[in-house]
């Protein structure tokens, strides 16, 4: 039974990573702050979700602290995207000409330009 755990744990591992190096690939690619956000908190905190459930699966032990890091991220990264987003859009940052809609600049009034 631990070698099944084993390769599962491995396989949510090499999953994890994979999605972390798409995170990272989109930092690069992605046309605009607000994209590169949304890559940056999106395939990393899904890319660091799979890797901690896969260390859980290969050591039980740790799987109460690993519990406890899973949820500070679930809460903090979604917050830090959100506020960074806010902020870039406060400082004046245009987006990318594919941009249709600014959803902020119509809940503050503003029409987008």
């Amino acid at each position: 039974m631990s070698a099944v755990l084993d390769m599962i744990g491995g396989l949510l591992m090499v999953g994890g990573a994979a999605f972390l190096a798409l995170g990272g690939l989109g930092l690069v690619r992605m046309p605009d702050t607000w994209t590169r956000i949304q890559a940056g908190t999106k395939a990393t905190t899904l890319g660091t979700l799979l890797t901690l459930a896969g260390i859980a699966l290969i050591e039980p032990g740790w799987a109460l602290k690993l519990a406890l890091i899973v949820l500070f991220l679930m809460f903090t990264n979604p917050l830090s995207s959100q506020v960074l987003a806010r902020a870039a859009h406060r400082a004046g940052l245009k987006p990318a000409p594919q941009t249709r809609a600014d959803a902020l600049a119509d809940d503050e009034g503003r029409a987008a330009e």
